[in-house]
C-alpha cells in the first residue's frame, strides 16, 4: 500500500512539472519583448504593445479560468487583470472643537447683541444659513506656500519664521541691506506717516516658478532661481517688493495714497492675490477714506475695495490693521475691521495659471456687534468703550477667536454667525494673541494679554494693571493669569499706551513648554521681554529693555531644533536671545524706533523702521 501511495505521489508530481514547465515556455515567449522568437522558430513580427499586452492578458485568462478570476478580483469579464488601486489613505480625524460658555463668559452677560448684513439685506443672527462649511486645519497645514504670508504666519498666529536658520556664530551680520522708505502727510493734525509701523511685518515668499512666470516682475527675478519675495506694505501708502537676500527690487512698486501699518496677507492656495487694509485716510486728493484692498500680484490692479464709509457699521473709522486669512476650502476672505463689522467675503475665484488670468466676483457677509461698555452709537465717550477689532483673528475647525478694542475677547462660529463666548480683557487690546494645542488630548488654548488705555482704566500718566492670561478655547475661562506688571501710558499729543502691544510668540522644538511675551511701558519707558512656562504662568526668564518693545518676538530654529528669539525695540535695536536661557547673544543698532515686527526665511530676517529704512539682515 506504501508502494502505491508512492506510486501515485510521484504521478502527480511530474503531471504538475509538466504544465509547469508548459506554462513557463509559453510564459516567457509571450512576454519577450522586441523581435522575439515564436514557437516554430521562425522570427515573429513585433507586435504593438497593446497588442501583446492583450494577448498576454487573455492567455493568463484562458489557462486559470475567466469566471474565477472575476469572482477573485485578479481580471474583468474579458480576461484583463482588473485595475488595482492603491487603498485609500484613513485621513487623521481632527480633534472636535465646540465652544460654549460658562458661568462669567456668556455672551449675554456682556450684553453682546449682534447684526448680520448679506448682500446688503440686514438679518438677525437666527436668520443666517451659511451657505459653506468654513472648517480651519491646524496652523501647520494653512499653506502649502514656501514662507509667511500672513501677520504671524498662519491661523493659529504661531509662525512668524519659516524654514531653518543654520547658524554658526549666533550672530547679525553687520553688512545688512537697506532700502529708504518715504512718507505720507497726515490726513488730520500735524507730521507724516513714515517708513514701517504697527504691526508692519512684511510677507516673505518663495513663489512656485510657475507662478514667477505670470508675475509683473523683474525679468532677473523671474530668473533667479529659488528667490525669497519680501512684499511689504508701508507707512509711504507704497507697497514694496525685494528679493530678501540682496533687497534688490523685484517689480516696481504700487501706489495707493493710503498709509498701511498692518502686515496684509497673500492668499494660501498660491494665487497671486494680495489682501491689505490702510491705517488710516488719505491726504491724496480724491483718495479720502481708509480702506481695504484685494490686489492681483501678476499686474498690481485693485481687484476689489471694501469697508470704506460702511453704512452698516457702528464706529465711524474705517482702519484695517489686522491681516486676513482665507479658507481655503470654501474661497472666503475673512477680514475683521476696526469699524467693528467682521467681513466673511465669498471670492468666486477664477484662475487660470496658464493663461495668466485672475478674476474675483465677491459675494459680501458682514458681521458686527455691539456689547454693554459700549455706549449706544459705537463710539467712546464718556468712559464707554470702543468698538473694532485691530488684532489678527485665530481660527481653528470652523471658529475664530479676537480680541477688540473694547475689553472683549470672543469666540466666534463662522458657520452661525453666534458667538460662543466672551472673557473680559479689562481694556483696549491691541496685540495678537496665539492658539496652541496641548496635552494628549490636542486641548486648544489662547494666550491673550491687554493694553492700558487712559480713557477707561486710569487717568493719563498713571499705572494700571496688565494681566497676561492663559485662556481655555472651548469655555474662554482662564486657566491660569500672570500679574507681574503694572504699565504706563503716555498723554497726547504723543500718546503711547502701555502693556502688550506686540504679539504672543508660542515655543516649537526645545521651547515647546514656553510662551514669549513683550511688555512695554513697565517702568517709564522701559519694557520687558519675558519667557513664561505655559503649564502655569511662572516667569522662565525675563530681560528689560532700555525703550519699550511694540514689536512682536519672533522664534527661529536651527537644524537641531535648538529654539532662539529675534526682538526688536523702540530704542531702534534688534537682539538675539537664546530661547532657552534669555541669554543675549548679539544685538544690532537699526537707527530709530522699530514698532513693526520682522519675517524670517531661513536665515534672512526682514524687518522696517519708523525712520524710514527697510533692513535685510543675515544670521550668521
Amino acid at each position: 500500500m506504501i508502494r502505491n501511495a508512492i506510486r501515485i505521489t510521484l504521478f502527480f508530481l511530474i503531471v504538475a512539472a509538466i504544465i509547469g514547465g508548459i506554462v513557463l515556455l509559453v510564459s516567457k515567449l509571450i512576454n519577450k519583448g522586441g523581435e522575439t522568437e515564436n514557437i516554430s522558430g521562425n522570427t515573429a513580427i513585433e507586435q504593438p504593445a497593446g497588442q501583446e499586452q492583450e494577448e498576454k492578458q487573455g492567455f493568463f485568462a484562458r489557462l486559470f479560468g475567466k469566471k474565477d478570476n472575476e469572482q477573485n478580483g485578479l481580471f474583468d469579464e474579458e480576461g484583463n487583470p482588473a485595475a488595482t488601486q492603491p487603498p485609500e489613505p484613513t485621513p487623521t480625524p481632527l480633534p472636535e472643537f465646540s465652544p460654549y460658555s460658562v458661568a462669567g463668559t456668556s455672551p449675554e452677560d456682556f450684553g453682546i447683541e449682534t447684526k448680520i448684513e448679506v448682500d446688503g439685506a440686514e438679518m438677525d443672527v437666527d436668520q443666517y444659513t451659511s451657505a459653506d462649511v468654513i472648517d480651519f486645519d491646524e496652523g501647520d497645514k494653512y499653506t502649502q506656500l514656501e514662507g509667511v504670508i500672513t501677520f504671524r504666519g498662519n491661523n493659529f498666529r504661531d509662525s512668524p519664521s519659516y524654514g531653518t536658520a543654520n547658524m554658526t556664530e549666533k550672530k547679525f551680520d553687520t553688512s545688512p541691506w537697506t532700502f529708504t522708505v518715504g512718507s505720507l502727510q497726515k490726513m488730520y493734525g500735524s507730521g507724516s506717516w513714515s517708513g514701517c509701523g504697527w504691526t508692519g511685518q512684511p510677507l516673505l515668499v518663495r513663489w512656485p516658478e510657475s507662478t514667477k512666470r505670470i508675475m509683473n516682475m523683474h525679468d532677473w527675478a523671474k530668473q533667479k532661481e529659488g528667490l525669497i519675495e519680501a512684499i511689504y506694505a508701508t507707512m509711504s501708502g507704497n507697497i514694496y517688493f525685494f528679493d530678501a537676500e540682496t533687497g534688490q527690487e523685484t517689480r516696481n512698486h504700487i501706489s495707493t495714497g493710503f498709509p498701511f501699518k498692518g502686515a496684509g496677507a497673500l492668499d494660501p492656495r498660491g494665487y497671486p492675490l494680495m489682501y491689505v487694509g490702510s491705517g488710516d485716510d488719505s491726504p491724496t486728493e480724491g483718495k479720502d477714506t481708509s480702506h481695504a484692498f484685494i490686489i492681483s500680484l501678476i499686474d498690481g490692479s485693485v481687484l476689489y475695495e471694501f469697508g470704506k464709509q460702511d453704512s452698516f457699521r457702528l464706529r465711524g473709522l474705517s482702519y484695517f490693521d489686522s491681516s486676513a486669512l482665507v479658507d481655503a476650502e470654501t474661497d472666503t476672505l475673512i477680514y475683521p475691521g476696526e469699524n467693528g463689522i467682521l467681513y466673511l467675503i465669498k471670492l468666486n475665484t477664477s484662475y487660470d495659471e496658464a493663461a495668466g488670468t485672475l478674476s474675483i466676483s465677491p459675494k459680501v457677509t458682514k458681521w458686527r456687534y455691539k456689547g454693554a461698555k459700549n455706549n449706544t452709537d459705537g463710539v467712546a465717550a464718556s468712559g464707554a468703550f470702543w468698538l473694532g477689532m485691530e488684532d489678527s483673528a485665530m481660527t481653528w475647525r470652523g471658529h475664530l477667536i479676537i480680541a477688540d478694542n473694547g475689553g472683549h475677547l470672543m469666540c466666534i462660529d463662522l458657520n452661525t454667525l453666534r458667538v460662543k463666548w466672551v472673557q473680559d480683557t479689562l481694556d483696549d487690546t491691541n496685540c495678537t494673541g496665539v492658539l496652541t494645542l496641548e496635552g494628549e488630548d490636542n486641548h486648544p488654548y489662547v494666550y491673550m494679554s491687554t493694553s492700558f488705555h487712559p480713557n477707561w482704566r486710569a487717568k493719563e500718566n498713571q499705572t494700571a494693571p496688565i494681566p497676561i492670561w492663559k485662556i481655555d478655547a472651548v469655555t474662554g475661562e482662564r486657566v491660569w493669569t500672570n500679574n507681574d506688571y503694572n504699565c504706563q501710558t503716555i498723554a497726547k499729543p504723543n500718546q503711547v499706551s502701555g502693556g502688550v502691544q506686540g504679539s504672543f510668540a508660542s515655543g516649537k522644538n526645545d521651547l515647546e513648554d514656553l510662551i514669549f511675551v513683550p511688555v512695554s511701558m513697565t517702568e517709564g519707558t522701559k519694557g520687558e521681554l519675558v519667557a513664561l512656562n505655559k503649564s502655569d504662568g511662572t516667569v522662565r526668564w525675563r530681560y528689560t529693555f532700555q525703550g519699550y518693545p511694540w514689536s512682536s518676538p519672533v522664534p527661529v530654529y536651527d537644524q537641531n531644533g535648538k529654539g532662539y528669539i529675534i526682538q526688536c525695540t523702540k530704542s531702534g535695536y534688534i537682539h538675539l536671545f537664546d530661547g532657552l536661557t534669555g541669554t543675549l547673544l548679539d544685538e544690532m543698532d537699526l537707527g530709530s524706533n522699530v514698532e513693526a515686527s520682522p519675517a524670517v526665511f531661513d536665515n534672512n530676517i526682514v524687518i522696517g523702521t519708523r525712520g524710514g529704512l527697510i533692513y535685510g539682515i543675515k544670521l550668521k
